[in-house]
């Protein structure tokens, strides 16, 4: 049982100090990360040829460990970098009774992926016309790891597209590694669907679905007015995106247990390629259909390039879908 013991200390030990070295090697400052790596890994070896017994040895080396941990929660998000055009302006929020108004929409015209005019919006929605909110899931590489986006209906083709994503610099591409430490701040991007889908299914080739999810209408106003608080404050305190713990879905399970608690965590919310599954398994999707039948018809990206530009894109890649919301009342 010590033996036991002692392998699980050594390997959680190694693991720390792992995660230490990256984070050295990542967040470091650009002309002195390799020499704080290897002082970091000198100081753990010197400690364990002058500290030879196990359990002072293993508690001498959570000293660095420690201190690089202390280190690394100081360094701060920033608004004020030297942003990539589609996350260069910060959505602000006003409302005023039912009237929501959302500055910085994105509605870029796209010739390619990176090819592109820039059109930044103030839109205004009426909240008391909301209908329900719509879930894209896009998958590209591998399927078991998606990008998640949240779409709020207001009729008449009037939808919001919020997606939770990396605010990159000019001189930054996002690496699912890089995610996991302090490289890139949250971005909300705030946009019309012809953008912010339309970006995935036509320019990037992604395989894309949608959902229609089934809250009642005053659960769905309540997370849009959490999501919103949250972009409004993004606009002055920003915080840094994790690839595990402040990502496109945690991030809205974080909003969904502010205002509707009582849905367990999942692996599948990590692993969230899935994620429809468990919505089917949840009923938070239209159960009518097998699971199977419902991702098939679900998939928009042939919709979506016939629609193109088409100012009813939102209505055309719907066509056909269960579940299209109607003025369900608030229960």
């Amino acid at each position: 049982m010590i033996i036991f013991a002692r392998i699980l200390l050594g390997i959680t030990l190694s693991l720390l100090h792992a995660w230490a070295l990256a984070a050295l090697w990542i967040d470091g400052p650009t002309n002195g990360k390799v020499a704080l790596a290897l002082l970091y890994a000198g100081v753990l070896i010197g400690s364990a040829v002058i500290t030879r017994r196990f359990r002072p040895a293993m508690a001498t080396s959570l000293v660095p460990f420690m201190v690089v941990l202390i280190w690394w929660s100081t360094l701060a998000p920033s608004n004020d970098r030297d942003w990539i055009a589609d996350v260069a302006r910060p959505p602000r929020v006003e409302i005023e009774g039912d009237q929501l108004t959302v500055h910085n929409v994105r509605n870029f015209d796209y010739r390619s992926e990176e090819d592109y005019t820039e059109r930044w919006e103030t839109r205004t929605y009426d909240l008391s016309k909301l209908r329900g909110v719509d879930m894209f899931i896009s998958t590209w590489g591998s399927p078991y790891i998606a990008h998640t986006i949240a779409s709020w209906d207001f009729g008449e083709d009037n939808h919001l597209a919020i997606s939770i994503e990396t605010r990159k610099e000019k001189s930054e591409t996002y690496s699912a590694i890089l995610g996991f430490f302090r490289q890139f701040e949250l971005y909300y991007v705030v946009a019309d669907e012809r953008d912010v889908v339309r970006l995935r299914t036509n320019y990037r080739g992604e395989t894309v679905r949608l959902y229609h999810l089934t809250p009642p209408v005053d659960v769905v106003r309540a997370i849009l007015l959490d999501y919103l608080a949250e972009i409004d404050a993004l606009a002055d305190e920003p915080v840094w995106y994790n690839a595990l713990t402040h990502n496109c879905t945690t991030t809205i399970r974080h909003h969904v247990q502010h205002v509707a608690r009582g849905n367990p965590f999942d692996w599948r919310i990590v692993v969230n390629g899935w994620l429809d599954e468990l919505g089917y398994e949840r009923g938070n999707v239209d159960t009518s259909l097998p699971f199977e039948e419902l991702r098939r018809v679900s998939l928009i990206g042939e919709r979506a390039r016939a629609a193109d530009e088409a100012s009813d894109f939102s209505r055309r890649i719907r066509e056909g879908l269960p579940g299209a919301h109607g003025l369900a009342q608030p229960q």
